[in-house]
């Protein structure tokens, strides 16, 4: 067999139904992976980091079957990962495929990094204002401390 029959890539197993969370850079797909909490999860999940990519040189991607993200969880990919897409799978078939988008407004998923802030001592929901999307700078509704990409951890 000559080089140029060799297949260039291999594929992965299709999932009958769940999602598919494509172009995520390859640094961001362990905490794609924890944040969602992956580690737990039951079902089949497949998970590749590194692929090469002609839009981002290099990519992730999980696929996760029987798995529909709720509004928050997608918030959060967005938050780690604004350059992913979500591709929804049912039958085998592509029923849905959107770009996430960083949110507004983060409520309930982002930790404040300020030890001081009321959320970190009372059981009070936090709350942020997305005020840069680009460089993900969020300020905190309570304490108004700017919590940036490197500091994001979440609850």
């Amino acid at each position: 067999m000559e080089k140029e029959d060799l297949r260039k890539e291999l594929k992965v197993s299709a999932i009958e139904n769940g999602t598919v969370i494509d172009h995520i850079p390859s640094e961001s797909v362990f905490q794609v992976i924890k944040i969602l909490n992956l580690t737990e999860y039951q079902n089949q999940l497949l998970i590749a980091t590194n692929l090469d990519s002609q839009k981002m040189g290099k990519k992730g991607i999980i696929k996760v079957s029987n798995k529909f993200f709720k509004s928050d969880e997608i918030n959060k990919i967005a938050l780690v990962a604004p350059s992913a897409t979500l591709i929804i799978i049912k039958n085998f078939a592509v029923i849905e495929k959107k770009k996430v988008e960083v949110p507004d407004y983060a409520e309930k998923i982002v930790k404040c990094f300020n030890p001081n802030c009321i959320t970190n001592n009372e059981e009070i929901t936090t709350k942020f204002t997305v005020i840069d999307k680009k460089e993900l700078k969020l300020r905190c509704h309570y304490c108004e401390k700017i919590t940036a990409r490197d500091n994001i951890s979440f609850r």
